[in-house]
């Protein structure tokens, strides 16, 4: 049992790293300006996932793989240019992103998060480990306290990168990364 628990931490924790959800997770942040619920949305959908992945495990694999791309890809593209087109960093602190309650940005967190990991490697691997190991609880704990904290490193990037770089700045080239991402997996459902 301990065993898993470490496998599913180790294993998820080094594949989410460099993923998407990191970076995603690190500009909700830039955004909102309220890391405490960008991660409470974030961990709630990993929350989602890694039940889902214990519970259905192999089924997973099965989803449509080229549909669920492309709805991750237009997702991303469409969050670029909502960043590519972002306001003056002004006009958001005063009445909009910044006044946004604690629940919508966890919501919004959550739903951005939620969708982009579905079908994602680590929620496939998570699976895999559950179906090897048979301890549900322990690969399902490792597996979200490694997504926790990979999400808890990005909101601390973020919160320190507002304090250092122009908002606007951020937007743009996250506004760029996502439309990066957004196109990488379109290409990538095609191919």
């Amino acid at each position: 049992m301990i065993e898993a628990f470490f496998v599913a931490f180790g294993t998820v924790f080094l594949a989410e790293l460099p993923d998407k959800t990191m970076v995603a997770s690190l500009v909700l942040t830039t955004r909102y300006r309220r890391p405490f619920a960008v991660w409470v949305g974030v961990s709630g959908a990993f929350v989602f996932h890694v039940v889902l992945a214990v519970s259905i495990g192999s089924l997973l694999r099965r989803l449509p793989e080229q549909p669920v791309q492309l709805v991750v890809a237009a997702l991303f593209l469409v969050g670029g240019v909502v960043l590519l087109r972002g306001g003056d960093e002004d006009d958001e602190i005063e009445g909009g992103v910044a006044a946004a309650s604690f629940r919508t940005i966890a919501l919004t967190s959550a739903s951005v998060v939620g969708l982009a990991e579905f079908g994602d490697l680590t929620q496939l691997a998570t699976a895999g480990i559950a179906t090897r190991y048979h301890a549900t609880v322990a690969v399902a704990l490792g597996a979200w306290l490694a997504l926790a904290s990979v999400a808890g490193l990005a909101v601390t990037a973020g919160s320190w990168i507002v304090r250092k770089v122009p908002l606007h700045l951020v937007q743009r080239i996250a506004g760029v990364v996502f439309i990066g991402f957004g196109v990488l997996t379109a290409i990538t459902a095609f191919t």
